[in-house]
């Protein structure tokens, strides 16, 4: 089966499709003085266009994992964000973690499987 890859870096692919399903790399906000409604927002909205680019979209994801920079501060800004853009026709498997991103400014980062 081939494996097609989209945006390839030198230390990560953004999108990789094998046997009918999608692999987001981390999503991030384009840009991070937003608070974390509005870091997500645009984190979404990167998700919406390489689910795009891949020929899927919101409808068909699997799982979710959500990365936050401070779970107790952030959990429920991320949250309202997050069910604002959910298909709630179709809601994902979702595990929500604290973790040390890459910048301070960095709020939430996410990884995304989908279906195609």
């Amino acid at each position: 089966m081939s494996i097609v890859r989209k945006h390839v870096g030198k230390r990560l692919t953004e999108i990789v499709i094998h046997n009918g399903t999608v692999y987001l790399a981390g999503q991030l906000a384009d840009d991070f003085v937003g608070d974390v409604r509005e870091q997500t927002r645009q984190t979404l909205a990167n998700v919406d266009r390489k689910l795009t680019e891949a020929g899927t979209d919101k409808s068909k994801i699997l799982s979710v994992t959500v990365y936050l920079k401070d779970i107790n501060a952030d959990f429920a800004g991320m949250n309202e964000a997050w069910d604002a853009w959910l298909d709630h026709e179709a809601i994902p498997a979702r595990a929500t973690v604290q973790a040390a991103l890459y910048s301070p400014d960095v709020l939430v980062e996410m990884s995304i499987t989908a279906a195609l």
